[in-house]
Order: structure tokens, then C-alpha cells, then sequence
């Protein structure tokens, strides 16, 4: 329970990014899937990753987080970024986690 509690600010960072964005720039779809949203997932994940090392349930809450998106913003071709975004998520969760264990050791 207290590893949901440390995800909670980098899950709300990602609500505010995956449902806050679109509201306020409604044209650039393609933009925001392609190029925003996988960096605000990176940089999110490899932060908490930093703080408070590896967790896999990180990655799968932004993955759950995203799917209203798809039928409030976007469509049905768009369930694709789900995994996207997971994966990137994780990637970033794990070099967080290899940066903390090297700052660690020293």
C-alpha cells in the first residue's frame, strides 16, 4: 500500500498530462501521441524510478489510466498507444532504477 501512496504525485501527474492536454489543445492529436505523451511517460517513470526504484504497477496504472482517453479524446485506433506508453513507462522505471542503484553504491 505504501509503494500506491509514493506513485500517487507521478500518477497524477500523468492524469493531468493524458486528459489536462487535450482539453486545451484540441488540434494537434497526432503531436501529442507521438512526441508529449511519450515524454511526460519517460520522464514520470524515470523520476519515480530514481526515488523509489523499480515497480511494475507503476507502469501498468498509466497504462490504465490512459484507456478513457481513448474513447473520450481519440478513438478505437488508438488502443495501440496503451502498450506504447506502458512499455515506455517501464523502460523509463527501469533506467530510474539502474541510475538509483549506481548512486547507491558510491
Amino acid at each position: 500500500m505504501k509503494k500506491i501512496q509514493n506513485q500517487i504525485p507521478y500518477l497524477l501527474f500523468m492524469v493531468l498530462a493524458f486528459y489536462g492536454f487535450p482539453l486545451i489543445d484540441r488540434e494537434s492529436g497526432i503531436l501529442t501521441l507521438l512526441i508529449l505523451f511519450p515524454l511526460v511517460c519517460l520522464l514520470s517513470a524515470i523520476v519515480y524510478g530514481i526515488k523509489y526504484s523499480f515497480s511494475l504497477v507503476y507502469s501498468i496504472l498509466v497504462m490504465a489510466l490512459f484507456i478513457p482517453t481513448i474513447y473520450i479524446y481519440y478513438n478505437e485506433t488508438a488502443t495501440f498507444y496503451i502498450v506504447v506508453y506502458g512499455v515506455i513507462s517501464l523502460v523509463g522505471n527501469l533506467l530510474g532504477s539502474f541510475i538509483r542503484k549506481i548512486y547507491i553504491r558510491k
